[in-house]
Parts: C-alpha cells; sequence; structure tokens
C-alpha cells in the first residue's frame, strides 16, 4: 500500500483538484465558449494559481542549461529546451579534439562549460572542424495535468526534464500545448503534430544556413537566407537544436494525458512517413497513460476511487476537453483501441508502458501494450508496486527512490533506440 503521506497527499490533492475542474466546468458552461472566439484560438498554457520555474541558460550544478522559445505567433503554444553540458564535452576550451581552436558565429552567447550558452552556427571555414560539437538525440516531452492544468515550466516538469535530459544525455523538447476549456480537443494534439514539424523544419534550416553560409560575401545570401526562412514558415534558426540536435533520433515521452498527446503524434508521424524528414520517432514511453473507455475494465471497476486520480474526476477533466457534443470515452483520444483509428498497430514505433498499481487507468494502457506485442512492436510494460498516478512526476514524489529507479529503467530501455552504437541494451 503507499505510504500514509501519499495517502493524505492524495487526499488534498483530489480536493483541490475537483474544486479546480468544477470552477472551470462552469465558467466554460456560462460563457459558452465558442471555437470562433479569438482567446480560445490563442488559449493559455499555464494557469495563473500554478507556480513556473524560470528558464536559466546557466550550466548549474546539475549541468543542464533551459530556455524558452514562443514558436507560434497565432497561439500560446510555447517549448522549453533542456541542454545537457556533455554536448561541449568533446570541445573543450574552444578546442576540437585534434587540439586545433573551433570557432564560429555566436548568437547570444559563446558555449562556455559553467556560463550561459547560447549555441553557435559555424561558418564554412570551421564546419569541418566543428564536428566535436556532439548531436544528440531529441526527446519532445508532454506534461501530464488531465489537458487542463500542468505546463512544461512547472517546477515540477522542469525538475523531471532535467532529470531525463542528464540521464538520457538528450535534449529535451518540453511542449507547453494548449490547455482546456479553453482550447478543447484537438487543439492540444494538433500542438504535439506541430512542434514534430517544427523539429524537422528547424534541421531543414539549419542545413539551408550552412549552404548559404558561403554566398553571404556574394551579396545575395542574406537575401536567400530570409527567402528560406520565409519558405518554411520559420522566423529563424534554433542555434541550439542546429549546433546539437540530431532528429533523426526522436523520442516522444508523454506523462498521464500527455501519453495520450505523445500516442496521437507517434500515429501521425507514421502516417507522415518520409514527409517529416530528417525528423524520426525511434520510440515512444508512455507513463500511466490517460485512457479511458465506455465499457470499464476490471481495474477501472475496482479502483474507481483510487489515489491522486479517481474516475469522477477524470470524466470531468474529459468532459472540460473533448467536444460537447457526442460526448464519449470511446472517442479517439481516449480510447488508444477505439475502431478505426488508424494507422494499423504494426507500424507504431517500439512503446514502452509505465503503469501503477494503484492507477485505475492502468488495465487499459497495459492492453494497449499487449495489442501491440500481438503485431511484433517491441511494447514492455513496466508496472510499479504500491505506486499511484503520476507517482514519478508529481512534485511530492520527485525525489523517491521509487521515481528514480522508473526513470533509470525507462533511461535503460530507450537507450536501445537511441545509441548510435547499435542496440547494446535490453531488457
Amino acid at each position: 500500500m503507499p505510504s500514509v503521506s501519499v495517502k493524505l497527499y492524495s487526499v488534498f490533492f483530489k480536493l483541490i483538484l475537483r474544486h479546480k475542474l468544477q470552477s472551470l466546468l462552469h465558467q466554460a458552461q456560462a460563457q459558452a465558449l465558442a471555437a470562433a472566439d479569438e482567446t480560445t484560438q490563442f488559449g493559455i498554457t499555464c494557469r495563473p494559481d500554478e507556480s513556473t520555474a524560470p528558464a536559466n541558460p546557466t550550466f548549474g550544478p546539475d549541468g543542464v542549461a533551459t530556455k524558452d522559445i514562443h514558436v507560434d505567433p497565432l497561439s500560446s503554444l510555447s517549448l522549453r529546451l533542456f541542454l545537457p553540458d556533455t554536448s561541449l564535452a568533446r570541445r573543450s576550451n574552444g578546442h576540437a579534439p585534434d587540439g586545433t581552436p573551433t570557432t564560429g558565429t555566436p548568437t547570444t552567447g559563446t558555449p562556455t562549460a559553467g556560463g550561459t550558452y547560447g549555441g553557435y552556427l559555424p561558418s564554412p571555414s570551421t564546419r569541418r572542424r566543428s564536428a566535436g560539437s556532439r548531436k544528440l538525440p531529441v526527446i519532445l516531452q508532454f506534461h501530464g495535468g488531465a489537458f487542463v492544468a500542468g505546463s512544461n515550466t512547472s517546477a515540477a516538469n522542469d525538475f523531471f526534464c532535467r532529470r531525463i535530459s542528464k540521464l538520457l544525455d538528450v535534449i529535451v523538447v518540453a511542449v507547453g500545448y494548449r490547455l482546456a476549456p479553453e482550447s478543447r480537443y484537438p487543439a492540444a494534439f494538433d500542438d504535439g503534430v506541430k512542434v514534430l514539424n517544427w523539429l524537422g523544419k528547424q534541421a531543414n534550416l539549419a542545413e539551408c544556413s550552412k549552404s548559404l553560409g558561403s554566398t553571404k560575401g556574394s551579396g545575395s545570401g542574406d537575401v536567400m537566407r530570409s527567402q528560406i526562412v520565409d519558405a518554411l514558415g520559420a522566423s529563424a534558426v534554433e542555434p541550439w537544436l542546429a549546433a546539437h540536435a540530431d532528429p533523426s533520433r526522436c523520442v516522444l515521452l508523454g506523462v498521464s494525458c500527455g501519453a495520450n498527446i505523445a500516442d496521437f503524434v507517434a500515429r501521425k508521424a507514421v502516417e507522415a512517413g518520409k514527409l517529416i524528414e530528417p525528423v524520426k520517432v525511434v520510440a515512444q514511453v508512455l507513463m500511466y497513460p490517460f485512457f479511458a473507455g465506455t465499457v470499464p475494465t476490471h481495474s477501472e471497476l475496482k479502483l474507481a476511487n483510487s489515489y491522486i486520480y479517481d474516475k469522477s474526476l477524470c470524466i470531468l477533466a474529459w468532459k472540460l476537453f473533448l467536444p460537447e457534443e457526442n460526448f464519449t470515452l470511446d472517442h479517439p483520444a481516449a480510447n488508444p483501441l477505439a475502431p478505426n483509428r488508424g494507422p494499423p498497430l504494426r507500424y507504431m514505433p517500439p512503446t514502452l508502458t509505465v503503469a501503477a498499481e494503484h492507477d485505475w487507468m492502468k488495465d487499459r494502457a497495459i492492453a494497449y501494450s499487449e495489442e501491440l506485442r500481438k503485431v511484433n512492436v517491441d511494447a514492455p510494460v513496466l508496472e510499479y508496486k504500491d505506486a499511484v498516478h503520476e507517482f514519478a512526476t508529481l512534485d511530492m514524489l520527485l525525489r523517491t527512490p521509487q521515481a528514480q529507479a522508473c526513470v533509470d529503467d525507462i533511461a535503460i530501455w530507450v537507450k536501445k533506440y537511441i545509441s548510435i552504437r547499435g542496440h547494446e541494451f535490453s531488457y
């Protein structure tokens, strides 16, 4: 059984969440939010009553620098990037591995270990020597919060992403998707797909910048660069990604309702195929997915009043997120095995599912994993005993041994698919 402190925390957590959900439901009903409303289109990614952790572009004690980006001027969609200092490991004191100095065009800072890092774009004359700049896998992370709360900049999510970035040696892109009821389905799901496409555009822009760098002195380079940027629908090259990201090793990681978004993005990536190159989704991690359905499973009957998120709270959240007309828990956003929810499962990427013993939603997540395995997709399940929903990502539980063990287990599995040396790790 969960500890006494977790039980007490769960009681207060559910009281506060229920009050928030009911207030939002009354607000939505009173205001009759319309899809054409300008505020609804822009949306929000963080509620004013929730604390956030500021971005810090300095490699601190944990060795991870962060920065925030607003990527869509037409909505509140935003990102927080997490860059580990290991990305600079092969460029000690500005020198390449062979001892020759490496110089580049600084943007907002220079790559100095222990200091502020702005990233850089190598100049043509030093591009070969700048190969010491490590290319790291990219993890797109989607936070939890029942679609109506939480943010990519919350203290808990910031801590979790820092831990993931450092442990797996990856760039984490935490997605600040639009929240309900201000932005109902499919806003959050569309935001996830938009970020995946944005990652591909950034990779293409970086390559274009390198190619056009040699023409800068001809008088037409700057014009061509501007035209290409506009054609790709982006304002500028993101230097951290240009210098260090390897989008061909992209992993989707979703927490709670974020797992629903991650799985949707994975499906869209499969459907897009080569259209999103050079991005390639090599795996996904679904941490206690927020799955539901109209026909109850054993855990949904037995654990309906479970810790942290019980069934009644989740139903309220779904009512705030899904379209009001024809409401059903068999909606494709809720039920991963809903009919006609393409593409065929055999094309899905390897999928690790994290489940908690005292989570009422666990059976449906496990059933989805079983269906993936039936079509030969690598889809293991890690079920943790005496664990509650979000046991590895809630602020109170982040530093528990169980939370650390969960992240360690995720790292072991993910490294099979992001290692450039092949699948030397195995479960």
